[in-house]
């Protein structure tokens, strides 16, 4: 098994330059959250797509909902920085998840303006990109990991 250090180290290192922590897989956060108390997933989608996609099946006590942008109409949460101390601590290790992997980074990037040192970006985030025919869960994200999601 590999180490938080270990994880968060390779994290590091895939994103240079970019204005936040790094990035991980789905698999890597999974990991980390069953091994690290400090770790935390904040899913950034919207309370819609958490109702009618599903989210991560995870400890209550390690994963977070707020919205990065609001449902009807994709507006940016105005509420973002303080809903975001509603569930993490600056100390804590904050992992974003969004459906594909872009608000994530948004998220991750303003969490770390915010004074969140480790905040992290999961890659391909929970559906993953579109596949030929436009569905998602089949080319890449949490689902498609195999990792374990409660669905709507």
């Amino acid at each position: 098994m590999t180490t938080t250090d270990e994880i968060l180290a390779n994290a590091r290192g895939r994103t240079p330059g970019q204005p936040y922590a790094g990035a991980v897989t789905p698999r890597e956060a999974f990991e980390l959250l069953q091994s690290d108390p400090r770790v935390k997933l904040v899913d950034v989608r919207t309370n819609a797509e958490r109702d009618w996609v599903g989210r991560p099946a995870i400890p209550e006590t390690q994963h977070g909902a707020v919205q990065w942008t609001l449902y009807p109409g994709g507006a940016p949460n105005p509420d973002f920085a303080t809903q975001l101390q509603n569930v993490a601590t600056p100390d804590d290790v904050v992992l974003f998840l969004c459906r594909s992997g872009v608000r994530s980074r948004h998220a991750a990037r303003t969490a770390t303006e915010l004074g969140y040192a480790n905040a992290f970006d999961i890659l391909e985030g929970f559906e993953g990109d579109r596949d030929p025919e436009g569905h998602r869960k089949t080319v890449g994200g949490w689902c498609k990991a195999g990792l374990p999601w409660i669905g709507a």
